[in-house]
């Protein structure tokens, strides 16, 4: 695949933000301060996912303030995945890297994807040491071996939030997905396309404030629905013949 220059570095960090009025701003100045340092070209979306409290307040004034932050909304609220779809699609840069705005990644991080990108099209970390309680661990344990299995993905952490892609392979796909499988169809979509994905350990860290929405019995049962019939999408479509290089730092 055509990769984009990394050299100079166009890059957009986004995030999704539903009711994190205690940490969008936090993260914003923090994925600023790291974009100025690694980027020549550079931007910041916020996507406000229907919030009701004051983040899509906070986002603006924040975009207000802030030189190449921008601020999008969602109104209503349309899911994990349809938040993920409109910061993709809202993305002006070359590469896009995506991470959630609960504050539970090191932005800093993201430099050590950089090197990965001269050999891979796509980097998906998976998180050391993972900050969630032993049924979340499990539960995601047990979803990305299904996961590989139906897929033959081949990587460890599906749903880890930290990942960059290129933008010409967004402007190849359509998002369908509007819950928790975004992750998997990306990352399905780019093995059956034959994108190259190299995999990468970063930290996770507690949520400080705020609450998790992922584990709501709603959103999984939503994301088994949608995973079969992503399944029989891409065995309509049928398997690139180069394999993804999950090669794993």
């Amino acid at each position: 695949m055509d990769r984009p220059p990394l050299k100079p570095l166009s890059l957009t960090i986004m995030y999704p933000c539903y009711n994190e009025e205690a940490n969008v701003e936090r993260v914003t100045r923090a994925a600023v301060e790291t974009a100025r340092a690694i980027a020549d070209d550079w931007e910041v979306v916020i996507v406000n996912d229907g919030s009701r409290d004051r983040t899509g307040e906070i986002a603006d004034r924040l975009a207000a303030e802030l030189p190449n932050v921008r601020a999008v909304h969602n109104r209503p609220n349309r899911g994990y995945g349809g938040a993920l779809a409109r910061g993709f699609r809202e993305a002006r840069k070359d590469w896009i890297f995506y991470t959630d705005g609960d504050g539970q990644f090191d932005f800093n991080e993201i430099s050590k994807l950089l090197p990965l990108l001269a050999t891979h099209d796509i980097v998906s970390c998976y998180r050391l040491d993972r900050k969630d309680s032993f049924m979340r661990k499990l539960n995601a344990f047990a979803w990305s071996t299904l996961v590989n299995l139906l897929f033959h993905i081949g990587l460890r952490d599906i749903d880890c939030a930290f990942k960059i892609y290129p933008r010409t392979f967004i402007e190849r796909i359509e998002m369908r997905s509007t819950g928790a499988l975004i992750d998997t169809e990306m990352l399905a979509k780019a093995r059956n396309l034959g994108y190259s994905i190299a995999q990468l350990g970063v930290h996770h860290y507690p949520r400080t404030a705020g609450a998790q929405t992922g584990a709501n019995l709603k959103v999984i049962a939503r994301a088994f629905k949608e995973l079969f019939k992503l399944y029989r999408q891409i065995k309509r479509e049928g398997r690139a013949a180069p394999a993804v290089d999950a090669a794993r730092t």
